[in-house]
């Protein structure tokens, strides 16, 4: 079997592809397109709006947090919280509910010590191995 074989039986078969990351065979293509890794995103100045890609590995909406909802992003670099906004989310509602992987647009926050990242775009990103993400548990 090809690597990326071997890749898609892993997710399949167990939900995790525990030697390579989804987003590391697209890579080239995403920096090419000026998307940014997570890691990148972290070390990016606040205020700076970026686009970063990766698989959408939670999504939560707290009764607290007045519509907003997170989601966390995590490519082969890391983990990224994304916060979506309620307008955004009616905006992007298929994207944001259904896609395995996305790229994000938006506007890097930064408050004690924790990186985010202010949602403005979604775009659905095809990654032939990503799994299900936990949603709104």
């Amino acid at each position: 079997m090809a690597e990326t074989e071997v890749v898609q039986a892993d997710a399949w078969a167990t939900g995790v592809t525990p030697d390579s990351y989804p987003t590391q065979y697209v890579r080239e293509g995403l920096s090419a397109a000026g998307v940014c890794t997570v890691a990148q995103v972290v070390a990016t100045e606040p205020g700076r709006r970026v686009a970063v890609g990766g698989v959408v590995t939670h999504r939560q909406r707290p009764g607290t947090a007045g519509g907003v909802t997170f989601l966390s992003l995590e490519d082969e670099t890391g983990l990224l919280n994304v916060i979506c906004t309620a307008g955004l989310w009616r905006r992007f509602r298929k994207v944001a509910r259904s896609a395995r992987a996305m790229v994000v647009r938006g506007r890097v926050e930064s408050a004690d010590g924790a990186v985010n990242l202010l949602a403005e775009h979604l775009a659905p990103l095809s990654l032939t191995t990503a799994g299900p993400s936990r949603d709104f548990r």
